[in-house]
């Protein structure tokens, strides 16, 4: 009888010990819960990109100080990324801002500006230093 329980206590410990490890794994196939919106059609829950790299701290020609993070690979695509509405960056655990793809909120970021888009699909606009400021992609009828 002894032996029983012993084995039924040690399944339980892993077995809440693999559940527990699942709950903040940037790499587990299970989707967010959260959505962005409630009053569009783009509060589809999102996953984030399990293809994830270190950045090494760097420091801009502005001086200024980036300390080194952890983000997702590039993929023509912001859903999948720990900046965007719905995500949540799992090495932080801070919600992510910056809104998807054409979706509506996307129409607010470089408003009033000519949006170009570059080669690989980006969308950007030439920001007061003249270097590249990209936003989430719109549209193409889109009238900003």
């Amino acid at each position: 009888m002894n032996k029983i329980l012993l084995s039924f206590l040690t399944f339980m410990a892993i077995s809440v010990a693999s559940f527990s490890q699942s709950l903040y794994n940037p790499f587990s196939p299970q989707r967010s819960s959260r959505s962005v919106s409630s009053n569009n059609h783009y509060n589809a829950p999102t996953q984030t990109n399990p293809n994830v790299k270190y950045q090494e701290s760097y420091q801009r020609s502005n001086g200024t100080y980036v300390e080194g993070h952890y983000k997702t690979e590039s993929n023509n695509t912001n859903l999948d990324n720990f900046s965007t509405q719905g995500n949540i960056n799992p090495y932080t655990l801070q919600s992510g801002t910056r809104a998807q793809d054409y979706s509506p909120e996307a129409l607010n970021y470089g408003q009033g500006q000519v949006i170009q888009t570059g080669p690989r699909g980006g969308q950007y606009y030439i920001n007061e230093n003249g270097r590249k400021t990209y936003v989430p992609k719109r549209s193409n009828n889109n009238p900003f």
